[in-house]
């Protein structure tokens, strides 16, 4: 079944959110963690065991948007309120958070982390399924997934450069950290204009085919969705992981600076706007979760390496940056693609409408994943004597790079096999979409 190609206008309009959204996801994931470690009221297992905490938030949020925004109806849409009505609780639990008073506690940490995941929640989870289901098509869709993860890259590099910038002239990682927040107090309003006025919202359905316990058990008989999700979950903690180590990686084990700390990320995310057209073309022949098999065994065979370094060996990181890096936006943008497919399996057993639930799985799969890393790694740091504070004894640093390169490599081929033979290929799909289309 063909579809009617996107305009890179609209792909363009759709994409640009993303931008803010990464801008301020970094920060949550890398910046925030050891910046709030580092303040004398919490420590490294502390903040692991808040940040934790505060995700579990997430089992009521995520699904509880998810299935709201699918029985939403107004006339400005059923995505669009919740899209607008996110933003501002985003942006307020962004200040609280990017601005914290050095007597910060732990309570202030938990309580504003629950205020900013759920305005996340709000904006983030209506705006992914507004992009699934822009297009049916199984490429179209690679495509609408891939500007938006492009945006995203360029909204993370705004997060890496402009504290940096701050901090070089003269300020520091406080100052840094608000010039950040006023960026996204700016570029959020903005590019969700552009997304209200740009974009259509396709039609909703006259009403939910499914009543809620009748949903749940068609979602659990979707076979290709449990597959998808456990490994959605189990390669976001692989990527957490490093990331939430990041700071305490460069600058404990290979003894770098926050100014080359910064040059890393650079380099990382600048290979990967660069790989992602390398990647699209290289599997454009592929099904998708080839693709993302061939990505995720990629990554793990690079970054094994970050195994060997030791201190003072900044240039060979940056090599793992360049060549890891650069299959970051194919390992964002494939998942999601796959996401949308999935929802089609249950749309073609008679769930159709339901997408936004689907998503607000894997938004909690995603945010799971995240606390995972931090809780698991923070608490195991702690227990084998870690201290962001001091210098570390030879243990606590071999700890470090065991956590930081060993166990995300383990975990990226554990999972491939079970992506592999993934039964949702291009021709089920186009099955699917003949038996949706009669």
């Amino acid at each position: 079944m063909g579809a009617k190609k996107l305009s890179l206008g609209t792909l363009g309009a759709y994409g640009m959110l993303g931008m803010p959204q990464a801008a301020m996801l970094l920060p949550l994931a890398v910046f925030l963690p050891p910046y709030y470690a580092q303040l004398p009221a919490l420590s490294t297992g502390l903040v692991g065991a808040v940040l934790f905490g505060a995700r579990l938030w997430d089992l009521v949020t995520d699904l509880g948007v998810g299935w709201a925004s699918d029985r939403t109806r107004t006339r400005f849409g059923r995505r669009r309120p919740w899209i607008v009505g996110g933003a501002p609780l985003l942006l307020l639990g962004a200040w609280a958070l990017f601005l914290p008073p050095e007597t910060a506690t732990a309570g202030y940490l938990l309580g504003w982390s629950l205020v900013a995941y759920l305005g996340w929640s709000m904006l983030a989870l209506p705006y992914q399924t507004w992009g699934a289901e822009l297009t049916p098509d199984y490429h179209e869709r690679s495509r609408v997934t891939a500007a938006r993860e492009l945006f995203a890259v360029i909204g993370t590099l705004v997060a890496i450069l402009l504290p940096n910038v701050v901090i070089q002239q003269g300020g520091d990682t406080g100052d840094g950290l608000s010039a950040l927040f006023w960026f996204l107090a700016a570029a959020t309003p903005l590019t969700l204009l552009i997304l209200l006025l740009g974009v259509p919202e396709p039609k909703a359905p006259e009403k939910a085919s499914l009543n809620l316990r009748e949903g749940l058990v068609l979602l659990r008989e979707n076979k290709p969705f449990r597959r998808l999700l456990l490994a959605y979950l189990f390669n976001g903690a692989a990527n957490g992981i490093p990331a939430t180590l990041f700071l305490f990686f460069v600058n404990h084990r290979l003894g770098a600076d926050d100014q080359q700390a910064g040059i890393a990320l650079v380099v990382y995310f600048l290979s990967a706007v660069v790989g992602l057209p390398l990647w699209m073309w290289i599997g454009r022949r592929w099904s998708k979760h080839r693709l993302w098999c061939a990505s995720m065994l990629w990554v793990a065979f690079v970054f094994a390496g970050v195994l060997f370094l030791r201190e003072g060996d900044f240039l060979g990181y940056l090599v793992v940056c360049v060549l890891g890096g650069g299959s970051l936006g194919i390992d964002m943008a494939i998942p999601a693609s796959m996401q949308a497919d999935v929802i089609d399996e249950d749309t073609a057993a008679g769930g159709g409408g339901r997408a936004g639930l689907y998503f607000g799985l894997w938004g909690l799969a995603t945010k799971l994943s995240l606390a995972i890393a931090v809780g698991f790694t923070f608490v195991a740091l702690d227990l084998f004597g870690f201290d962001a504070k001091a210098d570390n004894d030879a243990t606590a640093l071999w700890a470090l790079s065991i956590l930081y390169g060993g166990i995300p490599v383990l975990i990226k081929i554990a999972v491939v096999p079970w992506v592999w033979n993934f039964p949702l290929d291009r021709r089920r799909h186009a099955d699917l979409q003949r038996q949706l289309s009669d």
